[in-house]
């Protein structure tokens, strides 16, 4: 499972990469680019690093150590909880914004968008407020949906070229 969780940060780094680079052809202010880059490239780290420390886990050496156990599945809960979905939110925002104020995107799907980037960053009141747990699966879910949508949905040339 781990390593899977790692492997899979891997595609999540190349679609922030293409998405940044698509919004940047179509004309979309730099800030916003920067934005969706960043936030997918933190988000991917976040990924890894979870599926490295899960990785760790399940080490011989550190089972047998049950405070050590319980810091490294905190830091892997966090990093991979709250800490990957804040900057997956970020990366959803720089999509859906733009995707909104210059019809890249189909309004409904933009205002989704911007609705399941708003639930990513409420994940961090997971911090303050640990019942809100149950928000984290569902807005990664969400998250990674609406990319699949708006990565297909998002025009592959500037809307004016021919």
């Amino acid at each position: 499972m781990a390593t899977s969780v790692f492997v899979s940060s891997v595609p999540l780094a190349v679609f922030a990469a293409a998405a940044a680079a698509r919004l940047r052809q179509l004309g979309v202010c730099v800030p916003l680019t920067t934005v969706a880059l960043v936030g997918g490239a933190l988000a991917a780290g976040a990924l890894g690093l979870t599926g490295l420390l899960g990785w760790t886990l399940s080490r011989r050496d550190v089972t047998t150590d049950a405070a050590l156990i319980r810091a490294i599945y905190y830091l892997a809960f966090l990093i991979g909880g709250p800490g990957h979905l804040v900057a997956l939110g970020l990366l959803v925002a720089a999509i859906a914004l733009p995707g909104r104020a210059r019809a890249l995107l189909p309004a409904p799907v933009a205002w989704a968008g911007l609705a399941v980037a708003l639930g990513a960053e409420l994940t961090a009141l997971v911090l303050v407020w640990p019942p809100l747990g149950p928000l984290l699966p569902v807005a990664r879910a969400s998250a990674l949906v609406w990319l699949l949508v708006a990565g297909a949905l998002l025009p592959r040339a500037h809307l004016h070229s021919e």
